[in-house]
């Protein structure tokens, strides 16, 4: 059961109509995303009421909102679903953006997930009196109502991805052509006949670069840092796929000797085109520091015939030009900066489970769980079969204590009698209990 308190003012002269406080009966999940999604998905199944949270208009507004057109799933449909719905057999094994939307819109509808839009949450603060979370959030609307949510879990879903990293390069600020994050592209057709700069050579520098080069653009790609490129698929099979399989057999390090020989093979010597490899191995470079290999889907063979061209790092830019670190000063229109995205996570206002990055400072498979009914889904940096993985662990933790405080309640005093009495004491509360 929710609990409304809607004063309209207080005995202070404190204005309160635009401000409400709600108990939510269950966690309160902040995030729609593919991650809140799962997790709603979950607490479904334990029979745990719950509140999504969104400050967007949308659920999975990454995708919906900040994706080029051409973006596909990375990995198989299989490596990529949600708990307890597949995807539909009718789907490629590499669904397109739409029907990854549609997937979700469906999933949500399924199992019944209405999130509150237009939610940006402010702060989230653990009150150690009342042993529950409060969860202040202000509406994105004209109005900009401002609502408290009283929980006793709370779920951090927003992701790994929830902020586009914009670097800091020397004269920027000064250059006279566009300037976008990968996160505003949609498509190439905007930039026919540019000469385009895309900084980053990660997956989405190489996908924008690829679609840049398909509608005649001449994408000019900065590879700063080494990077790992692995053929998607190797003998008709997931180039994913495959690693997991060894991994069951075989220690990782193996795996990836496998991975970069099969690699070689394939695509051949990159480092003629500018393109080192780091030491670490993919796998090895994955789980140390999050960072994934770059799949190939053609962006390679536009590369070697030229209608790609890889470029060291930046030095500053001018007006219409950049100066790169080898010293080679070229023209350009625009840039894109395929810089990737964060986690953000400045709202909580707890110091112990995150880092300074807006990451669990607990490693993998230990990363769901914090203190005080504190949970997160979706930074395992393990991608959507962490999240689901993660969503199926928290829903389960918290179906255990839900339901054993609910049994608690029906033993000693009815739940509405005994959610009263637990903030009567509170002052900023007192004045509403009339409301009821």
């Amino acid at each position: 059961m929710d609990l409304m308190f809607n004063p309209s003012s207080s005995g202070n002269g404190e204005d309160l109509s635009s401000r409400r406080s709600v108990w939510v009966n269950g966690p309160v999940v902040v995030g729609a995303g593919p991650s809140g999604l799962a997790v709603g998905a979950c607490l479904k199944e334990q029979g745990v009421p719950f509140v999504v949270l969104e400050r967007a208009d949308c659920i999975a507004s990454l995708w919906q909102n900040r994706t080029y057109d051409r973006v596909k799933l990375h990995l198989p449909k299989q490596f990529c679903q949600l708990p307890k719905m597949p995807f539909p057999d009718s789907f490629p094994e590499y669904p397109t953006k739409r029907q990854f939307i549609e997937y979700l819109e469906s999933y949500a509808m399924h199992f019944e997930i209405n999130p509150h839009f237009n939610e940006c949450v402010q702060s989230a603060k653990y009150d150690n009196t009342f042993d529950l979370w409060r969860v202040k959030t202000v509406d994105q609307g004209p109005a900009g109502r401002e609502i408290e949510y009283l929980c006793r879990w709370l779920v951090v879903a927003t992701g790994e991805n929830a902020e586009c990293v914009v670097p800091d390069i020397d004269g920027l600020a000064h250059f006279g052509g566009k300037v976008i994050h990968s996160s505003e592209y949609k498509s190439g057709d905007s930039f026919r006949g540019q000469k385009v700069l895309v900084v980053g050579c990660g997956n989405s520098g190489m996908e924008v670069s690829l679609d840049l080069s398909n509608h005649d653009a001449q994408p000019f790609m900065v590879c700063r840092n080494s990077v790992h490129i692995l053929p998607r698929d190797i003998m008709g099979k997931s180039t994913f796929e495959l690693a997991m399989l060894l991994m069951k057999w075989i220690p990782l390090w193996l795996v990836d000797k496998i991975l970069l020989f099969f690699a070689w093979v394939i695509l051949g010597d990159m480092q003629k085109y500018g393109l080192k490899r780091p030491n670490p191995g993919p796998l090895e470079l994955k789980n140390e520091q999050g960072k994934s290999p770059v799949l190939d889907i053609g962006a390679l063979a536009k590369i070697r015939s030229g209608d790609i061209n890889v470029v060291p790092g930046i030095k500053t830019f001018y007006a219409s030009s950049v100066e790169l670190v080898d010293g080679v000063t070229m023209e350009v229109d625009s840039v894109i900066l395929a810089t990737g995205y964060r986690s953000n996570v400045p709202w909580l206002q707890e110091g112990e489970f995150f880092n300074k990055n807006g990451y669990p400072k607990t490693p993998f498979l230990n990363t769901w769980k914090g203190r005080s009914g504190l949970y997160s889904v979706g930074f395992s940096r393990k991608g959507l079969a962490g999240a689901s993985f993660d969503a199926t662990q928290i829903a389960l933790d918290i179906g255990q204590a839900w339901k054993q405080e609910t049994k608690q309640k029906k033993l000693r005093t009815p739940p509405f009698r005994r959610c009263i009495s637990t903030l009567l004491s509170a002052p900023r509360f007192r004045r509403c209990i009339s409301t009821f």
